[in-house]
């Protein structure tokens, strides 16, 4: 699909070197948008980033950590430095940590599951919006929540416990910050094809999970950068505060046959 509202647009992306982030910058840039993407590892960024730039030379990488608030800063202080300003973020940086029943989990697992998945895009939102209102010309966040932020597996319970949480607070976060102009939206995405589920999942094990799917099979990071697109864009500028699920039904109550 070709856009028409990103020539003129900056858009951050967290998580954004491979994946659902990188298939969601090649879209952005494909359609006009100047785009940084950010991730913790250096070699992949790079990586990603020379990728990119065959098809624009307006991209750029830059490592950072979000769980860490001196990080994000300096994070959107380069983006603006760079390309000038800031329009649009997707906050996509997230983990899975350790899947564990609640009772054997550490107190370092909870922490790393909840620095990244909830405070990292807590902190992003943040310097995000204090760069929006600088600028007082409004913008978009999207965030990256998980259809099991509405479910659960046995040992998912600090990941969903993290989803869920973010699903709250971008609800606030929109509500606060509507008068501004600033729209705020959750994805939640169910099983996704991407190179972090090629590493954590059997062919024997995917066959099983699409079983549970109505559509028959995983989404792929190219549906998730679309609905990104979408959310950012002027097709959705009365939608704000929103959780939306994109899971081929997956998150559906009912018998699987």
């Amino acid at each position: 699909m070709q856009y028409k509202d990103f020539s003129n647009k900056v858009a951050l992306i967290t998580g954004g070197t491979s994946g659902m982030g990188y298939a969601t910058a090649k879209l952005f840039i494909m359609n006009g948008a100047k785009v940084v993407i950010a991730g913790r590892r250096e070699k992949e960024g790079k990586e990603a980033e020379e990728e990119l730039r065959n098809i624009s030379s307006d991209v750029h990488f830059i490592q950072a950590d979000v769980s860490r608030d001196d990080e994000v800063i300096r994070l959107i202080s380069e983006t603006v430095q760079k390309f000038g300003k800031l329009n649009i973020a997707f906050n996509n940086a997230g983990i899975e940590g350790a899947w564990k029943i609640v009772d054997e989990t550490t107190e370092d697992e909870y922490n790393a599951v909840m620095n990244v998945n909830f405070k990292g895009t807590w902190l992003s939102c943040k310097h995000e919006i204090l760069q929006f209102k600088k600028q007082n010309d409004g913008g978009v966040i999207i965030n990256t929540s998980s259809w099991l932020s509405k479910g659960i597996f046995p040992g998912s319970g600090l990941y969903s416990a993290s989803k869920a949480a973010l699903d709250s607070l971008t609800r606030s976060i929109a509500v606060e910050n509507s008068k501004f102009n600033i729209r705020v939206n959750n994805i939640n995405p169910g099983y996704i094809d991407t190179p972090l589920s090629d590493r954590t999942t059997t062919a024997e094990l995917r066959e099983q999970m699409n079983k549970h799917v109505p559509m028959g099979r995983m989404g792929k990071s190219e549906e998730i950068a679309e609905l990104v697109l979408w959310l950012a864009g002027t097709g959705s500028s009365y939608v704000t505060g929103e959780n939306i699920l994109i899971d081929g039904g997956l998150s559906i109550p009912g018998q699987r046959l």
